[in-house]
């Protein structure tokens, strides 16, 4: 099965760009990257049987004209996911603000990288795969933006898609003088093909994770919780009526094994084509759901690290905050896999 890239330019909200299409010659699976908004993959999609495609990733049906960055596809989140509290960083004896962007506008939210255009340095294709690879580097992309962090940085995301899986390596490079601290997130919505519930309460969601990260005012406390029945999702039960909007935590080396990688999290449905099943490294000891108001979707967000991970960290918590030092690469694999239901 030969994979081919198609390049056409689209335009969503007021920004107009090139967008990549990665597929396979048949036309059965397909996913779309969108460089100028955040390098969102924002379409991970299958072929149904009536010819018609069917999204594995959720877009809201508005993005054309209204591209909220973090409410479609497959956001990306650095240098630190999740809100970071009254949106203050402090790091070796200096404070940094950044922008009060969260929905209450009391804090900062998701960093940099889901709101601004990246730069594609990179596209090829073969017969298992197509892949393409954006980079986003502070100095460079959101030079305004330098005051507000200790260190320049350049993240590098490849997107790669195969019959039955879409793979995401990220490398984070300190390009400053100094340390650099981060954190990764990504924040994809799912909802599975060949579902036809108004929400996404019928779907069956595992999530590995052992305990919950207390919080107050959507800031976790520091404290670890054991998990309360309403969101112990370690079997395989109904998403239901259930609200989410948790931050999970774990150690992945505990989880089952998949060629190296642990297994974060399932998501099926009796009616679904197939369902997902989310690798990670075993770097990525937390996990975000997310049921967002409309019910449409469910975002299964792997993280890095705990939000506000640097007030946790200052406080002697370990909350998979990480520091890197000048010059220095570190680098991270997330797969997401298609497994088709059996006939």
């Amino acid at each position: 099965m030969a994979f081919e890239i198609h390049i056409s330019e689209k335009q969503a909200g007021d920004r107009k760009g090139e967008v990549y299409e990665l597929i396979d010659a048949a036309g059965t699976v397909r996913a779309e990257v969108w460089p100028q908004h955040g390098f969102n993959c924002l379409k991970w999609q299958i072929r149904q049987e009536d010819g018609r495609w069917a999204d594995i990733l959720f877009t809201m049906p508005d993005w054309e004209t209204n591209a909220v960055p973090t409410r479609s596809g497959h956001p990306i989140l650095f240098p630190f996911p999740g809100r970071l509290r009254n949106g203050k960083l402090n790091f070796e004896g200096r404070e940094y603000q950044l922008p009060l962007n969260d929905s209450t506008k009391q804090h900062a939210i998701h960093g940099f990288t889901p709101r601004n255009p990246w730069r594609v340095t990179e596209w090829n294709s073969d017969d298992d795969s197509a892949f393409v690879t954006g980079e986003f580097n502070l100095a460079k992309d959101l030079p305004s933006a330098l005051p507000m962090w200790p260190s320049d940085f350049q993240l590098s995301v490849t997107y790669r898609l195969f019959r039955d899986r879409l793979r995401v390596e990220t490398r984070v490079t300190n390009l400053g003088s100094g340390p650099l601290p981060f954190g990764l997130g990504f924040h994809p919505y799912f909802r599975l093909p060949g579902v036809n519930d108004s929400d996404v309460g019928g779907h069956l969601l595992r999530a590995n994770m052992s305990e919950l990260w207390e919080s107050e005012d959507n800031l976790p406390t520091g404290k670890r919780i054991p998990l309360p029945a309403a969101v112990d999702f370690r079997e395989e039960r109904l998403v239901g009526a259930t609200e989410l909007d948790h931050v999970f935590t774990s150690d992945p080396t505990r989880a089952a094994r998949v060629d190296g990688m642990s297994e974060l999290a399932v998501l099926s449905h009796p009616q679904a084509m197939g369902r997902v099943q989310f690798l990670v490294n075993d770097y990525t000891h937390n996990l975000v759901l997310f049921i967002p108001a409309h019910r449409h979707a469910i975002a299964i967000e792997p993280y890095t690290c705990a939000a506000d991970a640097s007030n946790l960290s200052a406080r002697g918590v370990d909350s998979g905050w990480r520091v890197l030092p000048v010059s220095a690469t570190w680098d991270a694999a997330f797969e997401y896999r298609w497994l088709p239901t059996k006939l």
